[in-house]
């Protein structure tokens, strides 16, 4: 970590009482009242101009996922949505509700098993009762079931274009979308909860990990969705959507495990072996918006192998990964390696390929939407990590340890008002924010001649807006700017410990740097020369509880940049440390005397949200 005297360079940091923590959330700020039509009815809807946190899933599976199903999953794209909402369901034979319901979400199954999980599911349907169809829903214990998964799926996916002897064609495919459609509407709405159509591109050369989940703004929708199957490439899937653009759909995409991507994710090369030039940036620009932080495989920021001065490095890296297919962790695969390269493309090409802002999800293959808690979790996927033993040393077979998986992650979304329309608009512009599963809300701007203190949350989001710019977009100025942060603690989870900005660069010899800034800490312990006095809040082993004394329920920092070169490309994000937290394999140890997991794994860790980044692109 680059050791900077952030005194000097913080204009001002406040740390809000709970008590004041109240008046300043984001609820006191104007709401303007309209109505929204859905399917024949009127729904009262609060818009707020100055925007609302709305915290989502957008990224699960449910039986209509061919590999979820023969995991054990039954419960339905509807189940998923229902869960989402707060209602109770059956999870791996066992009553399940989320702890929070949640404000959005989109059901992502797989296109390319989307016809064979219609044939699964519906019995009567030609090939309901073939043998391979009956090895998928009859399997009678974990490794039967990871046989069929791994002959009918992984190596399906490796291979491309293999459907089991079952699959009726494509009208099954259509028939499935359709089933999925249907229960994405049944379930908006507007204004309370917001259901996206959705699904996810699973590309999968050589073992890579290409996948990408596929968003529409509206009911404007294709017939049915493009699959790896039809074309394995990113460039093939942007073509497809070029023409649904043609079409009216509106659409973009989000890319999710990079730590699983072998290094092709951020590449060098595309897979047509032609180098990347401005055509394939602007392209890719202009449908991938945004790339997944975090989910049950991993946390794709950082590794301490290539980034051993960030003293965070160490969370969820789901290290046996590489145990599996060759996937190998290199610098290649993870997120600020991937934005700096991208400004990097952007020195050379004029145009950067990977602008992303930040998301969050699960991949959960239990259709359970968001069940992010530790406390909470009762494994992503079906027999494989239904128990606690399981979890504690079960392999899922061709990805990695149980233990290293985790609960998941969230999207958080600044839009104006709780609609289809707004969340995918906040998740196109990219003003959205990533956690680890914890409620952290966090704002980013840049800007010039933000105040040095705010009477109200409101005046400060309206000075973010109308004197800069938000999370996810271009600074434009010369000068060096200001950048305005407020984080405000998940209301059931302890108090947080700092915020940090990660600053990522190429210089004028094109070489790449990140580093990283602690722009504010909790409990007076920012030393003189920048770097923070390590907190004291430990977790109690015997009953998972948090400290509740530490820590700040709340920060608004205002931070310069000592270092700004107007010259350079660049981008800047937010990270926000929350006090340490019982694990959840802590959880199962405490609630299980028998259960007992490795002495390497985590047993305690420090939750966080990453803010989208600002980016600065000098004109040329």
């Amino acid at each position: 970590m680059k050791k900077q005297i952030i005194l000097a360079s913080t204009l001002f940091i406040g740390m809000l009482s709970s008590c004041h923590q109240e008046s300043q959330d984001q609820d006191s700020t104007t709401k303007l009242g309209t109505t929204y039509e859905h399917n024949g009815q009127s729904y009262p809807i609060e818009e707020n101009p100055l925007k609302e946190a709305y915290f989502g899933e957008q990224h699960l599976h449910t039986a209509a996922s061919m590999d979820a199903f023969i995991a054990g999953t039954r419960l339905t794209p509807d189940d998923a949505y229902r869960f989402a909402q707060g209602e109770e369901v059956m999870v791996n034979g066992r009553p399940h509700t989320i702890n929070r319901p949640l404000d959005w979400a989109a059901v992502t199954d797989h296109a390319e098993f989307l016809g064979e999980a219609y044939t699964l599911m519906n019995p009567g349907t030609p090939g309901y009762d073939s043998e391979a169809a009956k090895s998928m829903r009859e399997a009678p214990d974990l490794q039967s079931a990871l046989a069929v998964y791994k002959k009918y799926v992984l190596d399906a996916l490796a291979g491309g274009n293999a459907h089991p002897d079952f699959w009726q064609g494509y009208e099954s495919v259509k028939s499935q979308w359709k089933v999925n459609i249907e229960a994405t509407e049944k379930n908006y709405k507007p204004g309370k909860f917001t259901t996206i159509h959705a699904y996810e591109w699973s590309s999968a050369p050589n073992t890579a990990n290409l996948h990408r989940n596929v968003f529409f703004r509206d009911t404007n929708l294709p017939d049915m969705p493009f699959s790896a199957n039809e074309g394995a490439s990113p460039q093939e899937l942007w073509d497809w959507m070029i023409t649904q653009e043609a079409n009216g759909v509106r659409v973009f995409c989000n890319p999710h495990n990079p730590n699983e991507s072998k290094g092709m994710l951020f590449p060098e090369v595309a897979m047509n072996d032609k180098p990347i030039d401005e055509t394939y940036a602007t392209t890719r620009q202009h449908f991938e918006r945004n790339v997944e932080m975090m989910q049950t495989k991993g946390n794709s920021e950082v590794v301490p192998d290539f980034w051993p001065n960030d003293e965070f490095a160490d969370f969820e890296n789901a290290r046996s990964l590489q145990e599996y297919n060759g996937r190998v962790f290199e610098k290649h695969n993870f997120i600020r390696y991937g934005l700096t390269r991208g400004v990097k493309y952007q020195a050379e090409l004029g145009v950067n390929p990977f602008k992303y802002g930040f998301v969050g999800g699960t991949d959960s293959h239990n259709a359970v939407m968001s069940n992010v808690e530790e406390f909470n979790y009762v494994g992503h996927h079906g027999m494989v990590d239904e128990t606690a033993l399981g979890r504690s040393r079960n392999e899922m077979d061709g990805e990695m340890y149980n233990r290293d998986m985790n609960p998941g992650g969230l999207t958080g979304v600044w839009a104006t008002s709780n609609t289809r329309e707004a969340i995918w608009d906040g998740m196109h512009s990219r003003e959205t924010f990533a956690t680890s599963g914890p409620r952290i809300k966090v704002r980013f701007f840049a800007g010039k001649d933000f105040k040095e203190s705010y009477e109200s949350y409101e005046e400060m989001v309206q000075d973010g807006y109308s004197k800069g710019v938000p999370m996810g977009q271009n600074y434009e100025g010369t000068e060096a700017p200001e950048f305005l942060v407020w984080a405000l603690k998940d209301p059931i989870a302890p108090n947080l410990d700092r915020v940090q900005i990660i600053k990522g660069w190429v210089d004028a010899n094109g070489e790449m740097h990140d580093t990283i800034y602690d722009i504010a800490a909790s409990d007076n312990r920012m030393r003189s020369d920048g770097t923070v006095e390590p907190i004291d809040a430990p977790v109690n082993m015997e009953t998972g509880e948090f400290n509740k004394e530490k820590g700040a329920p709340e920060f608004t920092v205002v931070w310069k940049d000592p270092d700004f070169d107007p010259s350079q490309n660049a981008y800047y994000y937010v990270r926000v440390i929350q006090l340490p937290t019982a694990r959840y394999s802590l959880w199962d140890e405490i609630r299980n005397p028998d259960v007992k997991y490795p002495e390497d794994t985590k047993r305690v860790i420090q939750e966080r949200a990453w803010a989208s980044p600002i980016w600065i692109e000098p004109k040329n």
